[in-house]
């Protein structure tokens, strides 16, 4: 049964960050002053937040109604053109992740990449370009326990991006997925410097969910004062 709880802004906003692998969206919480709990079902050494491995679904159920806010990123492997190209099967979790997120009555943003786009509902897209960040990393957020975001304005792509994968030649944008090189030059790009290859090609960039988490905390203040 879905329940709603007013939320007083009393404390720094806790956050539940689910199918959270090694952080990206949880630094960007962090940054944007929250205290971050993450999820997922595979140890996470690297994750630099407190963590507890479990089934993602399955602790926003049970535990999404503690935190004032939720992050999930369902697995994007359903809907990457890279795995339909290798021919990998994968479960589609956004329908089952949507429902869970539903039942705690808490707002909440779901990411994912392009593919999933016909599947999400009135998803903001954010780009690199929005925060300086040398690469395009389109990544789309559906929102959703009455939280919302505007869609901000997407600059022209001027500047050339290295091929899936490739090194990035000097001066243009890195696409950094699938066993790409210069994990170092990938952390400097995306602000992750905890992280290995296998984190950054599944990551978002912090700052893209410190903009969210900013967007989250006056959400809930003005709900509390209004409350």
């Amino acid at each position: 049964m879905t329940h709603t709880t007013p939320i007083r802004q009393t404390h720094a906003l806790r956050v539940l960050d689910a199918f959270c692998c090694q952080g990206g969206a949880g630094k960007g919480y962090a940054d944007a002053g929250a205290r971050v709990t993450g999820v997922d079902k595979d140890p996470q050494p690297r994750y630099p937040f407190t963590f507890v491995q479990g089934d993602a679904i399955a602790y926003i159920r049970e535990h999404g109604a503690e935190f004032d806010f939720i992050h999930a990123s369902p697995p994007c492997q359903y809907d990457s053109e890279c795995q339909r190209i290798q021919g990998r099967e994968h479960p589609d979790l956004i329908g089952p992740t949507r429902d869970a997120l539903n039942s705690t009555g808490r707002p909440w943003v779901m990411e994912n990449v392009r593919g999933a786009l016909p599947k999400l509902r009135d998803a903001v897209m954010l780009c690199g370009t929005l925060f300086c960040l040398e690469t395009y990393r389109h990544r789309y957020f559906e929102t959703g326990g009455g939280f919302t975001l505007p869609q901000p304005h997407h600059p022209v792509h001027t500047v050339p991006q290295a091929k899936m994968g490739r090194p990035v030649p000097p001066g243009w944008y890195g696409q950094f997925v699938g066993n790409f090189s210069g994990v170092q030059h990938a952390r400097d790009v995306m602000g992750v410097p905890w992280m290995n290859r296998d984190g950054i090609r599944e990551c978002i960039p912090p700052i893209y969910a410190q903009w969210i988490g900013t967007h989250a905390r006056h959400s809930l203040t003005a709900r509390a004062v209004a409350a």
